[in-house]
């Protein structure tokens, strides 16, 4: 008798390990998961950022140049291609919140709510 409850706890606790692996695995894959797309959002959003950031600075320049063949003079050109940047710059600093911050914030909490979504649809609840 006493053979078999040693056996049983034995058998209980080996399940109970392998049970506790098994969970700290699923953690781990949930982890990396989560992490996986963080990062896919993050280098997408960096690339348009890089892209945006080349667009303008060529755009400056054949603004420059435009202006220094309408005047004659490349300085006046690219001074005022500069002045339209410190423009930009400061339209930008006011309504960074409006342009930047909220659509930012926004697309990120539809990922989170997409992501509890997709997690709601895969382990439906026990009634």
């Amino acid at each position: 008798m006493e053979e078999n409850f040693s056996n049983y706890f034995d058998q209980t606790g080996k399940v109970a390990r392998e049970y506790l692996e098994t969970r700290l695995d699923l953690v781990k894959l949930q982890a990396a998961g989560k992490l996986s797309k963080a990062l896919g959002l993050f280098f997408s959003i960096t690339m348009a950022f890089l892209l945006f950031f080349f667009v303008i600075v060529f755009l400056g320049m054949v603004v420059g140049f435009w202006i220094g063949e309408m005047t004659g003079s490349f300085t006046i050109g690219f001074s005022c291609a500069a002045g339209l940047f410190v423009l930009l710059l400061v339209v930008l600093l006011v309504f960074r919140k409006s342009l930047i911050q909220r659509p930012l914030s926004n697309l990120l909490i539809a990922e989170m709510v997409e992501e509890m979504e997709e997690r709601e649809q895969e382990t439906p609840l026990n009634d």
